[in-house]
């Protein structure tokens, strides 16, 4: 088995927090291989992340910004007076 630690350009340590980690569990892949996947992977990976963005909150409309309460809602314990 191999992983991307093994690759002659792996990471220093300050990058390893940035990193993530992969283990090849099938046949014996080149550098060249390994860093081809890494990329289409990572390129996958932040277009997801691009479109997963939360849309910004709606503005109110022009009735939601004029509307107001004309009265107080009705207090329907008190009954008819």
């Amino acid at each position: 088995m191999s992983t991307l630690a093994d690759t002659p350009d792996a990471p220093s340590s300050e990058d390893a927090a940035r990193t993530v980690s992969a283990e090849v569990l099938r046949g014996d892949p080149t550098p060249e291989e390994l860093a081809a996947v890494v990329s289409v992977v990572r390129e996958a990976y932040l277009r997801e992340a691009a479109e997963a963005l939360a849309e910004p909150e709606p503005r109110p409309s022009a009735w939601q910004i004029s509307a107001r309460g004309l009265r107080e809602p009705l207090n329907r314990d008190l009954g008819w007076r």
